[in-house]
């Protein structure tokens, strides 16, 4: 694993605690105590993912998160004692991948830990991967465009992003959870009915007979599988 957390955190016990944690499940960890040198330290170190406190001296977690996202594409996940649902949704609209309230069990925190790391190693495969292939489908990652039979297909922007994780796990059976994880960057105010209603509209553009799909499959009680 060896992946390499900053902890940007001013109550120390708690940054002490989360960092121990953290090493037992072998993640590297660096604490910070203020907003100023957290930024610093997350711009020039390059760290895996980001652990945010909000209420930081110097520089708040505000600016931090909105100042860290338009120059990087770390994970940054928020833990803040701040509960409001407005709160949340600030912090998710400045660029933070997911927002933990205080108090938390370590459990917790190390499994969101580890689905913000998971998804991050997804988008930069993705990204690496420029044109994906499946049979008579071609998708033009950075193009952000689909061809079937070569003839290009009007696909939404979550249509797209859907599709493209499909493919990218081909074989493999994905859950709504985990979908919407990845493809919709998070998952805390989506229902999961959501992804049900885009795998129908992706079945009627991808498939021959949409009521009886070959490539988008359906595991009952789970989720779904793409195939050739």
């Amino acid at each position: 694993m060896n992946e390499r957390i900053l902890i940007i955190e001013d109550e120390l016990p708690l940054a002490q605690a989360i960092a121990y944690a953290l090493k037992q499940e072998g993640f590297q960890t660096r604490i910070v105590h203020d907003g100023q040198e957290g930024l610093r330290l997350a711009l020039t170190e390059k760290p895996d993912l980001v652990i945010l406190d909000l209420m930081l001296p110097k520089l708040d977690g505000w600016e931090v998160c909105r100042t860290l996202r338009a120059k990087s594409k770390v994970p940054i996940l928020i833990l803040t004692a701040r509960s409001e649902e407005h709160d949340k949704v600030l912090g998710l609209e400045l660029g933070a991948d997911d927002y933990v309230v205080k108090p938390f069990s370590m459990r917790e925190l190390i499994a969101r830990i580890r689905a913000i790391l998971r998804r991050a190693k997804m988008v930069a495969v993705s990204e690496e991967s420029e044109v994906l292939k499946s049979g008579n489908l071609t998708i033009y990652v950075a193009e952000h465009r689909v061809e079937l039979e070569g003839k290009e297909l009007p696909l939404a922007p979550r249509e797209f992003a859907l599709l493209k994780v499909l493919v990218l796990n081909k074989g493999r059976v994905l859950s709504r959870e985990q979908l919407l994880e990845i493809a919709w960057g998070q998952k805390e105010f989506i229902d999961q009915h959501t992804v049900d209603v885009h795998i129908h509209w992706l079945r009627e553009k991808i498939e021959p007979d949409p009521k009886n799909p070959k490539r988008i499959l359906t595991v009952r009680g789970i989720g779904y599988r793409f195939v050739e």
